[in-house]
């Protein structure tokens, strides 16, 4: 399941996610389940025909992530694999940061994290002219609707409605939107 809220030019994306990776790294063994969000550029197309028709709109380049992870056989809400990717290089993330913070109150920690849109974007080494003027003020005032997605995502993953085992033996495997 994947939602999207879109200001000028930074939208934020969500999604269930259910990964398996054959290379663990920090020690980390074994499928992880959770929610992922990610802070993205956006770009509106031209729309072309008439002033009915849609406009293009795409979800490019991701600039920040926070995975609201934990162990997929291991018990509901322990958030043991919670980490954050403070930047990307092009499509890929920098390493993971764990912080205890996170992990202990990991929907409080994003929503402080997102409730300072300069900081998250200079950190992740977004200019400020590569976003538009209103994007803080609107994304700081959408926090408690991202904020109420992420709470019902995570409780459908703990249900086992979302992030689910596959149904068929994978070696590696991201079942996801992002």
């Amino acid at each position: 399941m994947l939602y999207m809220f879109g200001f000028q030019r930074v939208g934020v994306v969500v999604s269930d996610l259910y990964f398996i990776d054959p290379e663990p790294s920090h020690g980390q063994e074994g499928a992880e389940r959770g929610v992922r969000l990610e802070v993205r550029l956006l770009d509106q197309g031209t729309a072309s025909g008439s002033i009915y028709a849609s406009r293009p709109i795409s979800v490019d380049r991701p600039v920040w992530r926070v995975d609201l992870l934990e162990t997929a056989d291991g018990p509901a809400g322990t958030f043991n694999r919670t980490h954050h990717h403070s930047a990307f290089r092009g499509w890929e993330p920098s390493e993971r940061v764990f912080d205890t913070a996170l992990s202990a109150q990991p929907v409080e920690w994003l929503g402080a994290a997102l409730s300072d849109p300069p900081t998250l974007l200079r950190n992740s080494g977004i200019s400020p002219d590569e976003v538009g003027p209103d994007d803080a003020r609107q994304l700081r005032e959408a926090v408690p609707d991202i904020l109420d997605t992420v709470r019902r995502l995570l409780a459908r993953v703990h249900a086992g409605e979302l992030a689910t085992v596959p149904d068929r033996e994978m070696a590696v495997a991201r079942i996801s939107w992002l």
